[in-house]
């Protein structure tokens, strides 16, 4: 990708340390090619992410393209002294010979199942852990925000505004790109827009309208310059008795001229009250196809209360609180070892915790989407280990893991398997889709789920069940735990 792509930097050595000390620990004890896998996923934090939109992996990819520890790397990783030289001549001949499976991106995933399955040398596995967390967890938050956001807007376009208070560039290009996902439909930041070929937009700020001896004239020299896409921003003094009733006499100019007006902005005050009022002016003076634009600190909640309160708003462009996913400042997303060969053998590994929801299931896993063929819709998802099949035509019983008298056995359905090949033995086996086709992809999976388990607030919880045959896994590993085996 042009001037921001991850072929132009190295972020190999974007790790944490104790990835490399465990690593050298590895080679030292003659385990570092055994093979591994990992399960990455994320862990239920609130109703913001009780179901989430998964991305970041087209970065994922760049990023274990170009695995490589460049001699700069070498240098910087002997001068810590903690690392002989058998081991750093190791890592600078490293490529990563792994397996990936992943959910798409714009797919719909729930806490506890895996988004990312990396079956690698244990090494190299390990290695990876830090990356793909930084750019799954980031982009996946943002994404799942966006879509709160957009949902609220009910049908209103939302624009992505928050380059100026994003955690820095990165999160900055990627947020918006991660916006893109979430159903946003342009963005302000004119990098994402060149590197990603989605929309940019804006006009001015209050500082032209103030560069100017009145509003009237800062409005009328926009209009000269912009014609044909004049959307003025009207609350810089008075937005009902000076900034609504300028833009109309500018759009009535523009229209002498035989050009359109295209919107207004409102930034501040009651959104609710001063949208409403404005739109009976502009329909008044005969500019009923003026749009409404609004920003100004929004967020899903916000916009949820001015539409109940039957705001006149058309598009919305949501900034800090979008971008910062602002109440939900983490996704959570963990990386657990699930298998280890041991002599040859794939032995499955569970990680045993005093809290149960921090538990994980046992052994190499795929995601099964169950969905029922009368109504198209998604009826819960499945966690199997992988190499168990199913007969469409046989009843599936599903029951709730944690309380197992709660079970449902369904016969008219479908199922279809999240996982999907990334990687193969090192090659690259998957072409990703363009930013637009990941954006409808994750419309339909949203479509797919019913409206009660996607409500902003208190929504039904979805049922992500175990196999049989892994719940019986993962509950032998427990009793062994606890027989001191």
């Amino acid at each position: 990708m042009p001037g921001f792509s991850n072929e132009s930097r190295n972020l190999t050595m974007m790790t944490d340390l104790y990835q490399l000390t465990m690593m050298y620990g590895y080679f030292r004890h003659g385990m570092g090619e055994n093979q591994a896998v990992f399960d990455l996923f994320y862990r239920k934090a609130g109703d913001t992410i009780a179901h989430a939109l998964a991305a970041g992996l087209e970065q994922v990819i760049e990023y274990i393209e170009h695995i490589h520890f460049a001699e700069v790397d070498i240098q910087y990783l002997r001068s810590l002294n903690l690392f002989d030289e058998s081991f750093l001549k190791y890592l600078g001949e490293l490529k990563f010979t792994g397996s990936i499976d992943a959910a798409p991106e714009g797919t719909l995933v729930f806490p506890g199942e895996p988004i990312v399955r990396v079956t690698a040398p244990l090494m190299q596995a390990q290695l990876i852990e830090t990356s793909i967390l930084n750019i799954i967890n980031h982009q996946t938050l943002i994404a799942t925000k966006a879509s709160r956001v957009v949902q609220a807007a009910q049908g209103g376009g939302v624009l992505e505004f928050g380059l100026r208070r994003a955690q820095g560039p990165d999160a900055g290009i990627y947020g918006a790109r991660a916006a893109i996902i979430g159903g946003c439909v342009a963005t302000s930041n004119v990098l994402t827009g060149m590197i990603y070929n989605v929309p940019a937009r804006g006009t001015h700020a209050h500082s032209w309208v103030m560069s100017f001896p009145s509003e009237l004239e800062a409005f009328r020299a926009y209009a000269r310059v912009f014609p044909d896409n004049c959307l003025l921003l009207v609350d810089t003094y008075d937005t009902l008795n000076s900034g609504v009733p300028n833009a109309i006499q500018v759009f009535r100019e523009l229209r002498e001229r035989g050009y359109e007006g295209t919107g207004i902005r409102l930034d501040s005050g009651d959104l609710a009250y001063l949208s409403r009022a404005s739109r009976k002016m502009l329909d008044a003076a005969g500019f009923p196809s003026v749009k409404i634009f609004a920003s100004g600190d929004l967020d899903e909640e916000v916009i949820w209360d001015l539409k109940a309160q039957g705001a006149e708003i058309d598009v919305w462009g949501v900034g800090t609180k979008l971008i910062t996913s602002a109440g939900t400042t983490a996704l959570g997303g963990v990386y657990k070892l699930a298998a280890e060969e041991v002599d040859g053998v794939m032995e499955p590994r569970l990680k045993i915790s005093e809290n149960p929801a921090k538990i994980t299931n046992p052994g190499v896993k795929t995601v099964y989407r169950v969905y029922d063929n009368a109504t198209g819709r998604a009826l819960a998802d499945l966690i199997a280990l992988a190499d168990e099949h199913y007969d469409e035509n046989e009843p599936l019983t599903l029951f709730d893991p944690d309380h197992t008298w709660k079970r449902m056995t369904v016969s008219n359905y479908r199922l279809r398997e999240l996982l999907v090949p990334i990687f193969k033995n090192g090659e690259l086996v998957y072409k990703c889709p363009t930013l637009y086709e990941i954006q409808e992809y994750a419309k339909t999976e949203l479509a797919s789920l019913w409206e009660e388990y996607k409500r902003l607030h208190m929504p039904h919880v979805y049922k992500v069940d175990l196999s049989q045959k892994l719940w019986d896994l993962k509950q032998g590993l427990l009793n062994r735990h606890r027989a001191g085996k």
